[in-house]
């Protein structure tokens, strides 16, 4: 095996294991994270300064029933998922210009712990 396909071998290894590791998150940890950084504007079952979060995942975004989105929002072709949800918590901007939502989730274990978390809330519903 010559070593470029040595180099490419273990490339995508490395892109597996880091792959496996921002999809285990921790819902207990992302419940605690929810509580204490979501809350001010987002509810499980209602509407506050953000849309509710119940039924999120496989939902269109700017369709949470009874909620006043952006325009923007209202535009993007995007199904919630953990692929678009860790887009979003990293960078709503960057994935939705010209979305209302001013907050930012930098560390992808939070990220991972939240979308496990609200992945169980929709489950339960």
């Amino acid at each position: 095996m010559s070593i470029s396909n040595r180099l490419i071998g273990a490339l995508f290894i490395v892109q597996g294991a880091a792959a496996i590791a921002a999809t285990s998150g921790d819902a207990a940890n992302g419940k605690t994270l929810y509580e204490s950084r979501c809350v001010a504007c987002h509810s499980v079952d209602e509407n506050r300064v953000g849309p509710a979060h119940q039924g999120v995942f496989g939902r269109k975004a700017g369709r949470a029933a009874g909620y006043e989105y952006s325009d923007a929002v209202k535009k993007a072709n995007i199904v919630w998922s953990e692929k678009t949800l860790d887009q979003w918590l990293e960078n709503p901007e960057r994935l939705i210009p010209g979305q209302k939502m001013g907050y930012s989730v930098t560390n992808p274990q939070d990220r991972s712990d939240l979308i496990t978390y609200l992945k169980t809330i929709s489950a339960k519903r």
